[in-house]
């Protein structure tokens, strides 16, 4: 399906003026037929019962605002510049993603007011049928998917997003709307189970065969960029542009929240441990070779022992040591 812009049915003002006289013209001939010729009585209260027709084919369009229009079945073509139409009265505008109602900008209703699409009103239902072509922003729900350790991780995305071809996004698809959503939730699921959600060894996320540091938590734009990519593969039939995806939630599930975090917390003082005793060994080395160098007292291997012992047990201990003054000899 190729789009057709229709951009040679800017005169609706004209004729609207044109339907206006001829009503008007109309209720005269019915006014002056009454009481002097009948055919002009008949002929005017025709025009009065179905003149209300031709009115139909007035479109008007807003900035970033299409309509795609079908006669008797077949797509005739796309009114997507601003301004006031006139086009075939018996032409019906379609949206089939009309009265969908997804978490994103523009496009959620709080129930407070009644829908455009449940009204009888003509002009409301015409407007209901109009298709946006702004930059939308789809924000998924979480979903809960487990990452390439098997971890459970619950993540969400936003994704921006805007209509480039009515035509394919109205006739290509059932709804536009729902497959966008519903390739998202997929394109989510695959690119997830490549990434760890930190980093982790022997993992290879790019599938170059060695392995990386790549991670859900440390390189989202990697991942976000690369969620993107899939979704728009996935949705270039239906005329839709992707124009940025973005991880807008990122954590364990709950049920393995505790334990991570617990491993964490492990992994945080295991590190830090290691950093007091390199300190600690290296402050050892250099009050030793400061006392060598400097000649201070000649020391032998049992009393460098016992120093190193004590100045270990000093630096490396979680409080404040009690120091004990030893007024006799270590022997």
């Amino acid at each position: 399906m190729t789009e057709k812009v229709l951009s040679n049915k800017k005169n609706g003002m004209a004729m609207m003026i044109l339907w206006i006289v001829l009503y008007l013209v109309a209720l005269l001939m019915t006014i002056l037929g009454a009481a002097i010729v009948w055919p002009l009585f008949i002929i005017g209260v025709v025009w009065l019962c179905v003149g209300w027709i031709p009115f139909l084919g007035l479109k008007v369009l807003k900035p970033q605002e299409a309509l795609v229009l079908t006669l008797f079945g077949k797509y005739v073509g796309t009114l997507k510049d601003a301004g006031f139409y006139y086009v075939n009265p018996f032409c019906q505008a379609v949206n089939p993603a009309a009265k969908t109602k997804l978490n994103q900008s523009g496009d959620v209703d709080d129930g407070s007011k009644k829908s455009v699409l449940q009204t009888q009103d003509i002009i409301k239902d015409i407007a209901s049928k109009k298709v946006s072509l702004k930059i939308m922003t789809l924000n998924n729900n979480r979903q809960k998917i487990n990452d390439c350790l098997g971890n459970p991780v619950e993540i969400g995305i936003a994704v921006m997003w805007r209509v480039t071809d009515t035509a394919k996004a109205v006739f290509n698809v059932d709804n536009y709307k729902e497959y966008l959503s519903l390739q998202c939730d997929s394109a989510l699921r695959n690119i997830v189970r490549i990434y760890p959600y930190d980093v982790a060894e022997n993992v290879d996320t790019t599938g170059d065969g060695i392995a990386d540091e790549g991670s859900l938590r440390g390189s989202s734009e990697v991942v976000a960029s690369r969620i993107r990519d899939e979704i728009q593969c996935k949705v270039k039939d239906a005329g839709l542009e992707i124009l940025e995806a973005r991880i807008t939630y990122l954590a364990y599930a709950p049920e393995i929240a505790a334990v991570m975090l617990q491993r964490q917390q492990a992994s945080a003082i295991i590190d830090a441990r290691k950093m007091i005793v390199d300190g600690a060994v290296g402050m050892v080395e250099m009050a030793l070779d400061r006392l060598n160098e400097n000649g201070i007292v000649e020391l032998d291997e049992e009393r460098k022992a016992a120093m190193v012992s004590n100045l270990l047990v000093v630096l490396c201990g979680n409080h404040d040591a009690q120091p004990v003054v030893n007024s006799g000899s270590l022997y």
